[in-house]
């Protein structure tokens, strides 16, 4: 198809590195794949002609954030929040290190 957009595999394995995510070849390929498609299908999008069509707004335009009130309440003791855990230092919840 001409002007397919591909992805390539090599910023496959680049985005999975920086997600620290592990993928087989084979899933590499075949996220390439699907990458490639989603890029395909934008294009199609951006080909749309749109000059006619008016912007459109929110349809709840009346929505507004709600918040509750940032009140300092007693809370649990530390060593009962830190009871049921592995792992502590310090009062600290420990976790394994997960980014090299």
């Amino acid at each position: 198809m001409a002007g397919k957009k591909t992805i390539e595999e090599k910023a496959v394995r680049h985005a999975a590195d920086l997600s620290r995510i592990s993928l087989s070849e084979e899933e590499v390929r075949l996220y390439s794949s699907q990458l490639a498609g989603i890029l395909e299908y934008i294009n199609k999008l951006n080909e749309v002609d749109i000059s006619q069509t008016s912007p459109t707004s929110h349809p709840l335009d009346n929505l507004k954030n709600v918040f509750r009130k940032d009140i300092v309440r007693e809370s649990i003791p530390v060593q009962d929040a830190l009871r049921n855990a592995p792992k502590t230092k310090d009062n600290f919840f420990t976790v394994p290190k997960i980014i090299d």
